[in-house]
């Protein structure tokens, strides 16, 4: 299997990032949107990546429009709503398609990895969320409707290997 860390993205200004830079670190990937039911679990990750950083944690969010058209704005205005709203500080990347023939790489990779229910490789909504151990394998697939505060117990898992 591919390494899910050895890709490149653009970044919510549009540098390009790579994702190697993780490497060694437990990965929370999360595609976001801005005017979802869920968008309030900002508050949740931010309050995770807080909680675990200086531990290795990082969370890594990617907006994508593709559920509801519920993240309509540009990176810009992406931004200042997640840092007004939710203070967020952890890396937002540019929008992002998570399925069909524009998916990002990244998502392709990690629904190989991790399908969801009965197999399926497609994602359902926003918010949805895959942890990635420090060896750069994906540990787990959680639904949207699961808390970041619910995957406590895998992030210190995976941070103690």
């Amino acid at each position: 299997m591919t390494d899910i860390l050895a890709q490149q993205v653009k970044d919510i200004r549009g540098n390009t990032v790579d994702l190697s830079q993780y490497k060694g670190k437990v990965v929370l990937v999360v595609n976001t949107a801005s005017a979802c039911g869920f968008t309030p679990q900002y508050k949740g990750l931010e309050q995770l990546y807080q909680n675990y950083k200086e531990r290795g944690l990082v969370i890594l969010g990617f907006p994508c429009n593709q559920f509801g058209k519920q993240e309509q704005g540009d990176e810009t205005e992406i931004s200042s709503f997640c840092e007004l709203n939710y203070g967020v500080s952890f890396p937002l990347f540019a929008k992002v398609d998570v399925n069909g023939p524009e998916a990002l790489p990244l998502f392709t990779s990690l629904k190989k990895a991790k399908p969801g229910l009965f197999g399926t490789q497609s994602i359902k909504w926003n918010f949805t969320k895959f942890l990635i151990g420090r060896d750069g394998k994906a540990i787990l697939r959680a639904a949207p409707s699961t808390k970041p505060d619910d995957l406590v117990s895998a992030i210190e898992k995976a941070l103690a290997q």
